[in-house]
C-alpha cells in the first residue's frame, strides 16, 4: 500500500501555507491529519470550514460524538486527538472510556445522544423508532438531530482519511477500552 507522509508548509499550496499559518498560530503546531487534507488545494479549507461550521451542539456534546464516532470507526487518530478535546472540554478520562463505549451514565441527556450517533454510525444511518423517540425524549429536537447527523459525517470523513493515509498520530495514544 502507498505510504502517506504528512506534507509539510513549502509542500503545499499557497492558500494552504496560509491555512498552516493560522493554524499554527492558533493550536502551536498543524495536527498531521490536517496536513493531510492539504493534499489538496481546497480540501482543507472545506473541512476546517464543516468542522467549525455553526451548530446547536455544545462542545461537550461534539466531543461526545467524535469520541463514539471515532471508536465505531476504529480511528486511532482522532481517538488520541478526541481524548485530549474531551479533557480540555471537562471529561474525566473514565467519562472518556464511557463515551468512546457509547454511552453517559454520569449524564442521562448526552446518554441518548450518544446511543443515538453510536447508532447512526454502526447502522449507517438506519435507527429505529426507539432509538429517535428516547433522543427526543431527554429533550433533544429535530434541528440537534440534524446537527447530530452532520456532526457524525463530519467526524467520519477525517476516520476514513486517517484510516486510508495513516499518517502518524500526533497526540499521546487514547487508552484501549476494556
Amino acid at each position: 500500500m502507498k505510504q502517506f507522509k504528512v506534507p509539510t508548509r513549502e509542500e503545499v499550496s499557497p492558500a494552504n501555507q496560509a491555512i498552516f499559518d493560522g493554524l499554527k498560530s492558533k493550536l502551536g503546531f498543524v495536527p498531521n491529519i490536517y496536513a493531510t487534507y492539504a493534499y489538496s488545494q481546497n480540501a482543507l479549507g472545506r473541512y476546517l470550514e464543516f468542522a467549525s461550521g455553526k451548530t446547536v451542539l455544545s462542545n461537550k456534546e461534539k466531543e461526545a460524538i467524535n469520541l463514539v464516532v471515532s471508536q465505531v470507526n476504529g480511528c486511532i487518530y482522532c481517538q488520541a486527538a478526541h481524548t485530549v478535546l474531551g479533557k480540555m472540554n471537562g471529561f474525566t478520562d473514565e467519562q472518556i472510556l464511557e463515551l468512546r463505549s457509547g454511552t453517559a451514565s454520569f449524564d442521562t441527556k448526552l446518554d441518548s445522544l450518544v446511543k443515538l450517533a453510536k447508532s447512526i454510525t454502526v447502522n449507517k444511518g438506519q435507527i429505529s423508532d426507539p432509538e429517535l423517540d428516547k433522543f427526543y425524549t431527554a429533550g433533544y429536537t429535530d434541528e440537534y438531530l440534524i446537527d447530530t447527523i452532520l456532526a457524525v459525517g463530519e467526524k467520519t470523513i477525517t476516520n476514513y482519511l486517517h484510516k486510508i493515509t495513516r499518517v502518524p498520530v500526533d497526540f499521546p495514544a487514547a487508552p484501549a477500552l476494556n
